[in-house]
């Protein structure tokens, strides 16, 4: 069985060693695994939630698809799109909206968070809270269900999302499962509930002062830093007191876990070995900038003709878009018919409307429709059932019911409810 795998990449920010090491490089070697079939999409609808700069966030899309495309994504092989080239994808969010019970995105841990903020702070519990942080989970939920993911990979932080993600598929499954199956015909469920995929392994690199490498920290080392930037930024990295020939561990130096992330095990057991020999700082540091270099280079070369060929960039993202809207549309089309939307349907066989007529003739002649028929959002074919079914007054026979008759001649209620509305 092929395994469907999405993956969602954010596009705020400039890409930075650890994101190479942690996400980048680790996704783009899963998708060559056999028997997987790999999504990834640009999340740049999540992007205006924080973002307000036009801008930055076009240049942000940008640089992040040149980024993946730079380090080796293949769209030969993989599905690479934006998110915001798929309008099913807002389509289904709203469709799911509509099942999400507000509770569950009261629990959501961002909504919380900011929440809290809040309160410690003294304010109004919503300040500056809008409505696309609190809707978040169910963005993302229609990113995976729109595809029939069966794997999401997510770091742990994220797990949440994904557990809502099953919550809001599993309730319109309960809802409209069994309509999904009369109107497409087929069997099982509309939407496959995803699980959650964690890697153990994915690498955490520290930054410049030891801490987690990241934004929030200011600092990271840009993946594709100019050589000058990348040595001044590696010779600023901070370590202890010990001079050379004083033995060194490798046990917690970030400069160290930075030399591994970059080499072969055989050099990161030269780097180790140095270390217990006493290698000064400064020249481990030389070593480091050296690695990072030799691994970045060819990469920082691709992504520098890339970025200087949006059009190609465009082109890509646009043949993605194509092949991920050949599973969306037709997703789309059974839900909405699940849940009464989509174009009418074709008039009923005619052995389906004399039995209908018989149904009518013995009505009672008082009859009226009812508040739900008269909907100002009936449209000009809408019709009572008389009109329809009912032959013209001409060719009525005689034993018409006199309640046919009246209402057959009398203007549609629910037309004319339209029309004054």
């Amino acid at each position: 069985m092929t395994v469907r795998v999405l993956t969602g990449i954010t596009t705020t920010g400039t890409p930075h060693l650890g994101n190479y090491a942690g996400a980048i490089r680790p996704a783009i070697a899963a998708s060559r695994a056999p028997g997987t079939e790999s999504f990834f999409f640009l999340a740049d609808y999540h992007a205006l939630i924080k973002a307000d700069d036009p801008q930055r966030v076009a240049r942000s899309r940008l640089e992040i698809a040149a980024t993946w495309l730079a380090c080796g994504l293949d769209p030969q092989k993989v599905v690479f799109y934006r998110q915001s080239d798929i309008p099913e994808i807002p389509q289904l969010t709203w469709l799911l909206t509509c099942v999400t019970a507000k509770g569950l995105l009261n629990r959501a841990h961002a909504y919380k968070a900011a929440v809290d903020k809040n309160n410690e702070a003294g304010e109004d519990p919503d300040a500056g809270v809008t409505a696309g942080l609190y809707m978040y989970p169910v963005l993302m939920a229609a990113d995976i269900l729109a595809f029939g993911a069966h794997r999401v990979p997510v770091g742990r932080d994220q797990i949440q999302h994904i557990e809502m993600a099953r919550d809001i598929g599993q309730r319109f499954n309960h809802l409209y499962g069994e309509a999904w199956r009369q109107a497409t015909g087929q069997s099982g469920e509309p939407l496959v509930l995803p699980e959650v995929q964690i890697d153990e392994n994915v690498a955490t690199l520290p930054g410049l002062d030891g801490r987690k490498m990241s934004k929030s920290y200011d600092n990271t080392i840009p993946l594709f830093a100019p050589p000058a930037e990348l040595k001044r930024l590696v010779m600023s990295i901070v370590t202890d007191s010990r001079a050379p020939g004083e033995p060194k561990d490798t046990e917690g130096s970030a400069l160290f876990q930075l030399y591994q992330a970059f080499s072969t095990p055989e050099q990161a057991e030269e780097m180790r070995h140095a270390f217990a020999e006493g290698i000064g700082w400064g020249d481990a540091k030389q070593r480091l900038v050296l690695r990072i270099e030799e691994a970045v280079a060819p990469l920082r070369e691709q992504y520098a003709q890339l970025i200087a060929r949006p059009a190609q960039l465009e082109e890509i993202l646009q043949e993605g878009a194509r092949k991920a809207r050949e599973t969306t549309v037709p997703l789309l089309d059974g839900l909405q018919r699940a849940v009464g939307l989509g174009g009418f349907q074709a008039p009923a066989p005619a052995s389906r409307r004399r039995s209908r007529r018989r149904a009518c003739r013995s009505s009672s002649n008082t009859a009226r429709p009812t508040a739900a028929s008269t909907s100002s959002w009936s449209t000009p074919t809408a019709a009572c059932c008389c009109r329809v079914m009912a032959p013209s007054p001409r060719a009525r026979p005689a034993s018409a019911s006199p309640g046919c008759a009246a209402r057959a001649s009398m203007p549609c209620t629910r037309w004319s409810r339209a029309r004054s509305g």
